[in-house]
């Protein structure tokens, strides 16, 4: 059967993947954080997935405020980049698993998730930074990709304690494949960060320090935090992070931190880094 063997939780900030497209990794600003990223490559590397879940949000590319599904599975082959108004990101096409992508979708439907389908759509930066601050810059990706989009742009999204609960559900569809599959679930998103407004640029390196804490050893107490403290204490994009819960929830109770990272500033936010090895 298939199983789930990792975890991955990474701030997806624009920035990141503008910085490698455009050779500036290296620059003084950038290094610093390229240089800490290097471990989480190597870890993936050594874990050898065949498809990767990659939890994230879409920023207005392949949806718009005309339909918001509050979670979206993506089932087809393959996904193209999108052109967020300044061209594709130069990265590898996005391949799909259709078979596992469809599985997920019948399972979760019947316990109890109401899943919107997307038989195509285009993937932004929410989902190839990640596997771009992963995977580096390879002429095709490692493994394949299943898309798992989820609304934090328009209120009300998601509750942390469901999407952890997505998670649950996640894992349980996927150990009913039949295919000896290694798969590893992505939450993206976060950390801490506003992006408008008096608090524009607002950073709370204790709160993002906690849920990373949490998240490995609590994630109990992490489903309890409200819409309106993740408002508060981590600024308005700060919800993004409920994501990273749905991640956790993928991976059951017996998880061993395999490396963490976190870096103040990439462009206005902070960004987190975590990987986690499930315990079998």
């Amino acid at each position: 059967m298939a199983r789930i063997v990792g975890g991955i939780a990474c701030s997806h900030v624009p920035a990141i993947g503008a910085a490698l497209d455009k050779g500036n990794a290296g620059n003084p600003y950038w290094k610093p954080y390229f240089d800490g990223v290097e471990p989480a490559r190597d870890w993936l590397a050594k874990l050898k997935p065949d498809v990767a879940i990659l939890i994230y949000n879409d920023h207005a590319n392949a949806l718009s405020l005309e339909m918001i599904p509050t979670f979206l599975l993506g089932t087809a082959a393959h996904f193209p980049i999108a052109d967020e108004g300044f061209g594709q990101r130069p990265v590898p096409p996005v391949n799909g698993h259709p078979k596992l992508a469809w599985h997920l979708v019948e399972n979760l439907i019947l316990d109890e998730f109401d899943m919107t389908i997307a038989n195509e759509m285009p993937v932004d930066h929410g989902l190839t930074v990640p596997l771009s601050v992963t995977c580096g810059q390879p002429k095709e990706w490692p493994f394949k990709v299943i898309p798992l989009c989820v609304n934090v742009i328009q209120y009300p999204p998601p509750t942390g304690v469901r999407c952890f609960k997505l998670g649950q559900a996640i894992r349980r569809a996927v150990e009913d494949y039949p295919e000896d599959l290694r798969v590893v679930v992505y939450g993206t998103g976060g950390m801490s960060h506003q992006l408008q407004g008096e608090r524009a640029g607002f950073v709370n390196q204790e709160f993002d320090r906690a849920f990373l804490d949490g998240m490995v050893n609590d994630p109990a107490r992490l489903t309890k935090i409200s819409h309106t403290q993740y408002m508060r204490e981590s600024g308005s994009e700060g919800i993004e992070m409920v994501m990273w819960l749905a991640m956790r929830g993928a991976l059951g109770e017996d998880v061993r931190e395999a490396y963490r990272y976190y870096h103040v500033p990439t462009s206005n936010t902070a960004a987190g880094l975590l990987c986690l090895d499930v315990i079998a």
